[in-house]
């Protein structure tokens, strides 16, 4: 039987339509960081290859889970993570990218509750997600491998801040010293503090993000941060990143109103670098890390000091990542694409 070229053509289009992987981006969130991650989400809708994928943003909000197409709202199952569309259709998905920063994108909720779904998802696995979000937890598995940190002292809401622990942080940490939340990103509630008169104050604000707070020890220098993944092949290191507040710190408003010089390549010397690199990689693979990562730092008497880490981190136009990536040669539609393909393969 003869078939003409057209026929191919349209067949091989038609059968490459329904090949699609539907992929939902999870966006939002129930902190202070949905409007953030909004944005970041929307980053990864528009830049995933529609060839390849059928791309769905879903917004995970503390009033509901959406699916969201068009403006209009279709409501999550949360069953089986499904959705029925306009001609009440369900649609299931193949894997999920997530863009959550904070609780449940973060902090291995939504991971659990996927893994039990048995969907694929770009970000660290439940317990690692869990163990990194908690800022003290992770100082402590570092700290016993050596790697140089800030001194801190930790606060529970409704503990006494009486004189006798006055006096141990003056000790331990000194002034000037950041109080910040355990558990909550983007700087939110974050403060400088440089004298005792000071803390309380200080302190309320940190508790407004979460109940359990970090109070810790200023470290002077260079401040970096450096974006590293792994799609199969070993843990990668990105270009660093090296960030100049107009301010004091590298506060919320730094961050995202512009006031503030993010420079790649940093202005290091090859060994900063390398030191610096290397120390990210170690820190990747010691903590079972998976999917794109920002670790950050602080050169501190010559010696990068770690800061914290981000699993989800930011990937909005003024984020870092996105720049990173860029002065590396890789588009975000070729990196985004790879980190669903390799959620998928690590499901199967």
């Amino acid at each position: 039987m003869y078939v003409n070229e057209t026929d191919l053509v349209v067949s091989f289009k038609i059968f490459t339509k329904v090949q699609k992987k539907n992929i939902a981006v999870l966006m939002g969130g129930y902190s202070s960081e949905y409007e953030i991650s909004l944005n970041s989400g929307a980053t990864v809708v528009a830049s995933l290859d529609k060839e390849k994928y059928q791309v769905y943003a879903v917004h995970i909000l503390t009033e509901g889970w959406f699916c969201v197409i068009d403006g209009e709202r279709f409501t999550i199952d949360k069953g089986d993570f499904s959705f029925k569309d306009a001609s009440a259709k369900k649609v299931t998905f193949d894997a999920c990218y997530n863009t959550i920063h904070g609780t449940p994108g973060e902090d291995g909720k939504l991971q659990a509750y996927l893994e039990l779904l048995g969907i694929p998802q770009t970000s660290c696995d439940f317990y690692e997600s869990a163990m990194t979000f908690n800022k003290r937890d992770t100082l402590s598995v570092l700290s016993s491998y050596g790697v140089p940190m800030a001194q801190s002292v930790y606060v529970n809401k409704g503990d006494e801040i009486d004189m006798s622990f006055k006096n141990l942080l003056a000790i331990k940490v000194g002034y000037p010293c950041f109080v910040k939340p355990n558990r909550a990103g983007s700087s939110y509630g974050v403060s400088k503090v440089y004298k005792e008169g000071d803390l309380i104050a200080a302190l309320d604000n940190a508790f407004k993000e979460d109940n359990q707070v970090l109070i810790e020890s200023f470290l002077s220098g260079t401040e970096v941060s450096v974006g590293v993944y792994d799609f199969g092949n070993g843990a990668e290191v990105l270009p660093v990143c090296e960030i100049v507040p107009d301010g004091d710190f590298f506060s919320l408003e730094a961050k995202y109103s512009g006031k503030s010089q993010e420079i790649v390549p940093a202005r290091l010397d090859e060994r900063e670098t390398a030191d610096v690199q290397g120390l990210t990689k170690g820190i990747y693979d010691l903590l079972g890390l998976k999917g794109i990562c920002r670790i950050d730092f602080i050169f501190h008497e010559g010696k990068p000091h770690f800061v914290e880490v981000n699993t989800n981190p930011g990937l909005s136009k003024e984020s870092i990542i996105p720049r990173e990536f860029k002065a590396a040669g890789l588009s975000l539609a070729e990196v985004f694409g790879k980190a669903i393909e390799v959620a998928i393969r690590n499901n199967s």
